[in-house]
């Protein structure tokens, strides 16, 4: 492979690049798939119990998949993770337990097309939000009107697929 210089970037970055964002956008696609069939089982599951129960069971059971994956794969020292600063950044766990809760009662009250679409806008605009103030450690983005624009369409959507 050879080293071409593209407008400041070696040809190989920015290959590399392209690259990296299709596996991110792939990723992307997997997890908001797997995130609606994931709410979908869980409200099935929580017909047969609870909500608490299903939401303590589908916790235990992501606790497995980690710590088979991280012996599988990773295997770096667990305790580590209380290394992170600031502390309160260690609460995405117990966010991760009410999220299920709050997925499992939106698809069972609204259905699953409705539910995703309002959860998928909320994080939307929450992540925009973040990135406006630069909360949580995360870089100050400034203000562009077109991203404004696309929230605005995507609640238009929820309003045109709420329609009756």
């Amino acid at each position: 492979m050879y080293n071409i210089p593209i407008m400041g970037h070696t040809f190989i970055k920015l290959c590399e690049r392209k690259v990296w964002t299709m596996v991110g956008l792939f990723i992307a696609l997997i997890s908001g798939a797997l995130m609606s069939i994931q709410g979908v089982f869980n409200t099935q599951v929580t017909k047969a119990s609870s909500t608490w129960a299903a939401s303590a069971f589908v916790q235990l059971t992501a606790l497995f998949v980690c710590l088979g994956a991280w012996l599988c794969m990773d295997r770096s020292n667990l305790m580590k993770v209380f290394q992170v600063q600031p502390k309160y950044m260690l609460l995405g766990g117990a966010i991760g337990a009410f999220i299920t809760y709050t997925v499992i009662k939106s698809m069972d009250m609204l259905g699953p097309a409705k539910a995703v679409m309002l959860i998928v806008v909320a994080q939307l605009a929450v992540a925009y939000v973040i990135e406006l103030f630069g909360w949580f450690g995360v870089e100050k983005q400034p203000w562009e009107w077109r991203k404004a624009l696309g929230m605005a369409i995507a609640v238009a959507g929820i309003v045109i697929f709420k329609w009756k």
